[in-house]
């Protein structure tokens, strides 16, 4: 019976210890996990596979002893963290997904992404995505000290809530055409995805789409038991 793990939207930095204790302590409570999704978002911002933060270490430092005690570790970037890269997730050998992934989930074929992709309605995010996402724009970010890097995070997340903040709630959540779209175009009939903080376990037309929650004063996960899914909120 596969046991599995679908996280998202951890949002880590050294401003949110609470949230990195809890990450810990669900790990070790759960035990004996075949599979862990990290779908996106897992930290506020990511620099490089060169940063030297004590946080860079102390995540990759858990996710070793998970590794270690045999879960299968997977990474899908987010809007937050698009620039890790194979570099990192080497050090404890986890896989790097791309945007969007089949996968059998349950029992049944079943598309993973982060779910940024889905908010076709919000056209300037987009079109920054498309940027940020440019092999030249990247490379031309890496090439900067780490110290510029990191005002530049800083920057970033900064206007990036300024944005949100003036923005409509539905810009900002999926739009049901792409959904069924994307989930058209891979031939599934579910579908899970964080990015918009907005858990539930959505009912469409012979099938499903499930929002994993965002982790603050509590923690959200998709657990799946042999053909059994459930979407769990919990303290931390």
């Amino acid at each position: 019976m596969t046991q599995s793990l679908f996280i998202s939207d951890l949002h880590l930095s050294e401003d949110t210890p609470h949230i990195e204790q809890g990450l810990t302590k669900f790990l070790k409570q759960e035990g004996g996990i075949d599979r862990l999704f990290l779908l996106g978002d897992i930290f506020e911002a990511w620099i490089g596979d060169d940063d030297d933060s004590p946080l860079a270490q102390r995540f990759a430092d858990t996710m070793k002893r998970i590794a270690d005690s045999g879960t299968q570790i997977y990474f899908t970037r987010g809007n937050r963290d698009f620039l890790v890269g194979e570099n990192y997730l080497d050090q404890f050998g986890a896989t790097l997904l791309g945007d969007s992934v089949c996968i059998e989930v349950a029992g049944e074929s079943t598309l993973l992404m982060h779910g940024d992709l889905l908010c076709s309605d919000d056209v300037d995010y987009l079109a920054f995505r498309a940027i940020a996402h440019n092999p030249q724009w990247q490379a031309e970010m890496l090439s900067k000290s780490l110290d510029e890097r990191r005002a530049l995070a800083k920057q970033l997340r900064a206007m990036s809530k300024e944005a949100a903040s003036n923005k409509a709630e539905d810009i900002m959540d999926v739009n049901d055409d792409t959904v069924r779209s994307v989930m058209a175009e891979h031939g599934v009939t579910r579908l899970i995805h964080g990015h918009t903080h907005r858990p539930c376990r959505h009912p469409l037309q012979n099938a499903e789409r499930i929002v994993l929650g965002d982790w603050n004063k509590t923690g959200w996960c998709l657990r799946e038991q042999g053909t059994s899914l459930e979407l769990c909120e919990f303290s931390l």
